[in-house]
This record gives structure tokens, sequence and C-alpha cells, in this order.
């Protein structure tokens, strides 16, 4: 008995379908894969050299399992790291954010040639951080920098210091300009949250007496709750992740008093020749921002706007 096996061809609108169901694949896969060999390929490597002690150098790689984790845990040097890193996060939110604020309101209510003062706050966050830290380095210099002249030239000698130098002054240092390039990235995100806020409310306010700063208060940050929100989570993880600026101002002295986990991690890399242990720094930092960035959602998520 003969069989006959009928092969229907796709119809037009069974291609159409098909099609539909692969696009979102064949534009996603660059990224996915580009994702995969820049983002998730390095960061599952880091944990597994994280397992071994190696300079980075020939094939001496010896197994130590979870030794180089044991001894993270044990190091005053990272744990010291670590608190430099959160005191900058903090300084960061506190300083960054209010005068972001502040010029984004400024740039709102400044109408006619706001713009030429919207491209003059941008300007710090287009420079390179490696030539911001040469610049503030000369800028701060005890001996030969402008900051200390002026403060001379005024008459007030008594306020020059050894800024990059002097263990108390050097992360409070670098934080600031860390600050002052970072400002204008949060003046963005405050500027687009005020852009999207109804006027009309602002206008019913005022028409029932309330002065400009009772619709702040009272209407307009209420309304902001969603940005400062995603702004404070961005400034932290930035401050956590820190490397380049902090690294050309001050290497992370003196006396690791500006010390940062990035900047430790690269002097235990290319100074003391230990990648695996490296590596095992590289992925506690890992770990503690996503840990943080975790914990920072869920406790602002009740804050959440639509901007």
């Amino acid at each position: 008995m003969n069989s006959r096996v009928t092969v229907l061809a796709p119809t037009p609108r069974r291609r159409t379908a098909l099609a539909r169901r692969l696009a979102p694949v064949v534009f996603l896969a660059p990224a996915v894969l580009l994702m995969l060999v820049f983002l998730v390929y390095p960061l599952v490597d880091s944990f597994r050299l994280s397992l071994f002690e190696w300079n980075g150098l020939g094939a001496g790689r010896v197994f130590v399992g979870l030794g180089n984790w044991a001894e993270l845990l044990h190091d005053t040097q990272f744990r010291h790291a670590l608190r430099n890193n959160l005191l900058l996060a903090l300084l960061s939110v506190l300083i960054q954010l209010p005068i972001a604020l502040a010029l984004a309101l400024l740039l709102e209510r400044a109408g006619r040639g706001s713009q030429w003062l919207k491209i003059l706050y941008f300007l710090p966050l287009l420079f390179s951080s490696v030539a911001l830290g040469v610049v503030f380095k000369n800028i701060l210099d005890p001996n030969f920098g402008p900051l200390n002249a002026l403060l001379q030239a005024i008459g007030l000698p008594g306020l020059a210091q050894d800024w990059l130098g002097d263990t108390r002054l050097a992360l409070l240092s670098v934080a600031l300009v860390v600050c002052w390039q970072n400002i204008p990235f949060h003046m963005i995100l405050f500027m687009a949250g005020l852009a999207s806020f109804p006027r009309e409310l602002a206008e019913a306010a005022r028409l029932d007496g309330a002065r400009p700063a009772k619709v702040f208060w009272t209407i307009q940050l209420p309304w902001l709750r969603g940005t400062i929100r995603i702004a404070a989570m961005l400034a932290v993880i930035g401050s956590l992740r820190y490397f380049d600026l902090v690294y050309v101002m001050t290497g992370g002295g003196p006396e690791g008093a500006s010390e940062l986990m990035a900047t430790y991690m690269y002097r235990t890399v290319f100074s003391s020749y230990r990648l695996g242990y490296g590596s095992t720094i590289a992925s506690a930092m890992f770990l503690v921002v996503t840990l943080i960035a975790a914990l920072g959602l869920r406790l602002t998520r009740r804050f959440a706007t639509p901007v």
C-alpha cells in the first residue's frame, strides 16, 4: 500500500507570523552576544581565577579553593578600602544631589539664555577623568598649586593645606572633585523630572496663595521622589566603582587614606603580582555593589513615581 506525504507550503500569513517571532531574536542577538563576551564571561572568569594563587605570568597556577576568600575576610586593608568607598558614596549623595537639584531648579526658571548655562554646567561631565585628576592634582599642590596661592593672597594662609598629602583631607579632597565632575549628570536627571511636572498643579497652588517655596516642598519635591531615588542609587553605585580619578590624584595614598576597593585591586594585581587575590577583590566588589543596589532598590521602592 503506497502512502503519500503531502507537504504544505507555508502560507504568507504563516511566514509573517514566523518573521514577527524571529525579529526580536535577530535584533537582540548582537547585544546579547556582546554582553556574554564582555560582561558575563569576564565576571565568571574572575570568580574562577579567585580560586587560584597566580602571579598572572606563566602557567604556575596553584588551586587554593576558598583560600583567597578566607584571606579577604581578614584583610584589614580591604575593610579600610570598603569603608572609604562607603564614605565616598555617602558624601556623593549628600553633596551631589542637593546641588544638582538646585541647579536644575535654577535653570528651569532662568528662561531666555539658560541654554548657555546648561552647556556651561554640563562641561565637567564631558572631561576625561584622568585629565581632571591631573588638573586638580596640580591645583591642590601644596607648594605650587593655585588654591593655596589664592588663600595666601587673600590673607588666609592658615587655611592653606597639603590637600592630597594629609591623611585627614585626602579622601575629602578627592570626594569633592568626584562630586564636581558628576553633579551635571544628576542635574540632567532632575531637569528631566521637572520637565514632566504638570504645570497646572503649580499654577493652581499659586492661585490659592502658595508661595514658590511651599509649591516646591509640597508639590514638586514629592513628584521628584522617583528621580531622587534613581539619582541616589546611581551615585552610590558609581562611588563604589570609582577608580581612575582617585588613582591619578592620590594613588590611594597617603598611607591608604584614600584607598578604594578598585585602587586596592589594581595595586594587588599590578604591583604585588597577585592576580588570583586581585580577582577575589574584584569579585567581592561585584557582590558588594549588587547587594547594596538590591537593598537600596528594595528600601526605596515605595517612593517610586512615574518619573
